[in-house]
């Protein structure tokens, strides 16, 4: 369940691993605008309807976890890239 409404930030960086149960899984952090609170997420949080990924520098709207105050959930890109501006 999420603990507030949308909210909007830029993703700042991204780490190899860090996230999911195991730690194993690649790991992002988004800068929240409003308040530059930092919050993580991994892949599995990422609402698409094709690649779940998000590169650095990207905009999404995201709400944050009731369970983990630190953490987004339900995140969604702004900007989806052309795919062959993608894969250059």
């Amino acid at each position: 369940m999420s603990a507030g409404g949308p909210r909007h930030g830029t993703i700042v960086d991204r780490r190899p691993s860090g996230g999911g149960l195991s730690g194993a899984l690649g790991s992002y952090v988004v800068r929240d605008d409003e308040d530059d609170r930092y919050y993580s997420f991994d892949y599995r949080q990422i609402v698409t309807e094709g690649f779940r990924t998000i590169r650095t520098g990207e905009r999404v709207r995201f709400h944050t976890s009731a369970e983990s105050p630190d953490r987004a959930e339900f995140v969604i890109r702004l900007n989806q890239p052309d795919p062959a501006e993608y894969y250059r």
